[in-house]
């Protein structure tokens, strides 16, 4: 019994460094152009932000990706490259920039925790300034065609909802496992639709989507949720797992086909 429990330890402690170390990989081997840009916000902040090209032959729709509470880490970025596989440019934010250890942004935090942290400790104005230079930093690309979405996994799920509620020029949001607004007043200035994408084993955040479905069809607006059967919080990361639980992966393989879909459409 006590090997049996050090073998469940181990294999806890390494699977995360395994699949960071895959996605490091993935990063590495990348085809396509990524590179870092500063960009100033409006209340004189500068925000690091990760861009992704697609390999395409015409201009094509932008997508702002925000992170988890994790900060913009590998997993993150190599979501960005993802988006920008199936032909979108993909525009990360770093939301802890200039936050962290001598003004350093995610990098500079000495562990997840301690990103963790910072993230909330930030200033929801600032969120919100950052993704309005990300944004108009989309608008501004030659690559791009003037339509911009936005995207985020977790606590950028949230980010993601709550943007769509600041910014009326948006063409989507996109909600992975994240929470509505707690102002329900602000999802009357929501004019883009709205997608959800749910674990069903994530009660802490998908029992409120019949409330939040509720409310957004009250308004006339357009919120469509998705729930993936079993799946956990965090299932677009940890279906990428090599031992990945088998509703994690659907989920996270059916949410990805239906965002491609999505995306085609706007």
């Amino acid at each position: 019994m006590r090997y049996a429990t050090i073998a469940m330890l181990l294999a806890l402690l390494f699977t995360p460094l395994a699949l960071a170390d895959e996605t490091a990989k993935r990063l590495e081997s990348s085809p396509r152009h990524h590179e870092w840009v500063d960009l100033k916000t409006a209340d004189g902040r500068t925000v690091k932000c990760w861009v992704v090209y697609p390999e395409v032959s015409e201009k094509a729709t932008a997508v702002l990706v925000i992170h988890e509470n994790r900060g913009l880490n590998d997993w993150a970025r190599s979501a960005a490259d993802q988006v920008a596989e199936a032909g979108y440019i993909a525009i990360a934010p770093d939301m802890l920039s200039g936050t962290g250890p001598d003004g350093g942004g995610t990098s500079s935090f000495a562990s997840e925790d301690a990103a963790r942290t910072g993230i909330y400790q930030l200033k929801q104005d600032n969120v919100t300034a950052n993704l309005d230079a990300a944004y108009k930093y989309a608008k501004q690309l030659d690559a791009a065609n003037g339509k911009v979405a936005v995207s985020g996994f977790c606590w950028g799920g949230g980010q993601s909802f709550a943007y769509a509620t600041k910014n009326p020029e948006l063409a989507a949001a996109f909600v992975f496992y994240g929470t509505a607004p707690k102002d329900e007043a602000a999802l009357e200035s929501i004019k883009c639709p709205v997608y959800g994408f749910y674990g069903g084993n994530d009660f802490r955040i998908t029992g409120q989507v019949p409330d939040v479905a509720e409310k957004m069809k009250e308004l006339g607006k357009k919120y469509e949720p998705a729930i993936y059967e079993d799946a956990g919080h965090g299932f677009m990361r940890a279906g990428e797992a090599e031992d990945a639980s088998k509703a994690n992966r659907a989920g996270h393989d059916q949410a990805w086909q239906r965002w491609k879909k999505l995306l085609s459409g706007l």
